[in-house]
C-alpha cells in the first residue's frame, strides 16, 4: 500500500463526505438565515425559534435528497471493496 493511494483514498473519502452533507447543510444555513431574519424584523428574540423549523427543513431535505445521498455512499462503498486488493498487497 503506498502513501499515494491512501493520501487519493482519504481525499476521495473527504470530497465523498462533503458531496453527501453539503446539501443539508447548506438548507439548513438558508433555513436558519430565512428565521433569523423574521426574528429581527419582527423583534422576537426567542433562542429557541430556529430549531424547529430547521429540524424540519433537514427532514423533508434527507427524504429529498436520501436515494442521491445512499447512491454516493454505495458507490464510495463499492469502489474501495473493488481496490480492496490494494490494501493487502
Amino acid at each position: 500500500m503506498s502513501s499515494e493511494f491512501v493520501l487519493a483514498l482519504a481525499q476521495k473519502g473527504i470530497y465523498t463526505i462533503l458531496l453527501v452533507c453539503g446539501p443539508l447543510l447548506i438548507l439548513a444555513l438558508a433555513v436558519g438565515l430565512l428565521v433569523s431574519i423574521f426574528q429581527a424584523t419582527t423583534q422576537i428574540q426567542e433562542q429557541t425559534l430556529a430549531f424547529i423549523p430547521k429540524i424540519v427543513a433537514v427532514f423533508v431535505g434527507l427524504i429529498f435528497f436520501g436515494p442521491w445521498m445512499l447512491t454516493k455512499m454505495v458507490e464510495f462503498t463499492a469502489d474501495i471493496f473493488q481496490n480492496l486488493n490494494q490494501f493487502v498487497g
